[in-house]
């Protein structure tokens, strides 16, 4: 979902990433359709560089369905991944197979196959039911993690059949209100687990009722052998003034790659990326309430402003500081360069607005433990 409107001007954090440095073209060619990207990698800042993009799925159709309000992503395995639908209206609540890949001239990205998201009983989720925002693959390859917004809920369903296997449980006080303290379209937005499958992140758009502006909580769900996740912790994460933290990639050592994002009207997206830790941080799960600036927020520094990468040839359908950017939701970390850099992934929700653009991103990054 969108952020609420935030004034486009706040202070920038201008820290360089520990750990991320420029990274640089790929060596693979790919042949990027309905994109205008750069010859070569376009430095955006001293720890990420642009590879290009692509609007290929740009309100294109697959088996009926439209291949619109993508805001998750999760790379599967070298030139494949999945995008989870921010179901609108009564639409049936689905995942798209795409084939995924970066090279020289940018990111390559097409709708190959679309999963219904089933109850247990067989029947869609719909919009009504599951507005999915967060995405995980498990190890394996047979299961898939959704957030949804609507109580929140993470449930797990069968990759193929679509089915729905089991849900996780969620801490009361995370409900959306009267059950709990959250506010409703503000809460697990953005869902991430390490490569082992052992942690599980979930974060909140927005803050609980009982802390303050700007300070969401990050839940951490731990999963022991022949067990399932658990919550095991929580973290404070404060924003920039008027943005909402929409996903999370999770990295070795309870490292962090968060996005943040926000709108305004008439001037357009703020799309950022800071790079976190939870490693030593205070687990807030007995603070009552969390204040502004508390020394108990995770610390955080810019990977990557996207207002600040070059255009690249990119249109945009409605006011934008940069034509470049547009509502992205979606976020996953892919697979080495030859010079040992990392592709990160970003998508776009276009939310089914003619305004807006489904739009695919590659960033090259470098990511040291």
């Amino acid at each position: 979902m969108r952020s609420p409107e935030a004034d486009m001007w706040s202070r920038r954090l201008l820290v360089p990433a520990a750990g991320l440095m420029l990274g640089g073209a790929l060596a693979v060619p790919a042949a990027p359709a309905a994109a205008s990207p750069p010859p070569r990698a376009a430095a955006c800042s001293p720890s990420a560089a642009l590879l290009g993009f692509s609007d290929a799925l740009d309100k294109t159709t697959l088996d009926g369905t439209a291949v619109s309000g993508l805001s998750a992503l999760a790379v599967t395995r070298p030139g494949r991944a999945l995008a989870l639908v921010d179901n609108i209206g009564t639409t049936p609540a689905r995942v798209y197979g795409l084939s995924l890949r970066a090279g020289r001239g940018g990111p390559h990205a097409a709708a190959r196959d679309v999963t219904t998201l089933k109850r247990p009983d067989g029947t869609p989720y719909t919009g009504a039911d599951l507005d999915g925002e967060g995405l995980v693959a498990e190890p394996g390859g047979r299961t898939v993690l959704v957030s949804s917004e609507t109580e929140p809920s993470i449930r797990r369903f069968d990759a193929r059949t679509g089915r729905q296997r089991a849900e996780l449980p969620v801490p009361g006080r995370f409900r959306v209100a009267p059950a709990g303290d959250a506010a409703r379209n503000r809460t697990f937005e953005a869902l991430a687990a390490t490569r082992d499958g052992r942690t599980l992140y979930a974060g909140m758009e927005g803050p609980l009722s009982t802390d303050a502006s700007g300070v969401n909580r990050i839940l951490r769900y731990d999963r022991s052998r022949g067990r399932d996740y658990r919550p095991a912790a929580q973290y404070a994460y404060e924003t920039d003034p008027g943005l909402g933290l929409v996903e999370l990639v999770a990295l070795r050592g309870g490292g962090l790659l968060a996005l943040e994002r926000g709108w305004t009207s008439g001037v357009g997206n703020t799309v950022r990326i800071y790079r976190t830790s939870t490693h030593r941080a205070q687990d807030v799960s007995g603070v009552a309430s969390v204040p502004a600036g508390a020394p108990a927020a995770l610390a955080k520094e810019l990977l990557v402003d996207l207002a600040d990468c070059p255009p690249s040839g990119a249109t945009a359908e409605q006011p934008q500081p940069n034509p470049l950017l547009d509502n992205v939701e979606g976020m996953a970390l892919g697979g080495r360069t030859p010079h040992g850099r990392h592709v990160l992934y970003l998508v776009s929700d276009d939310n089914g607005s003619a305004s807006q653009i489904t739009r695919v991103y590659a960033l090259a990054v470098r990511v040291r433990a």
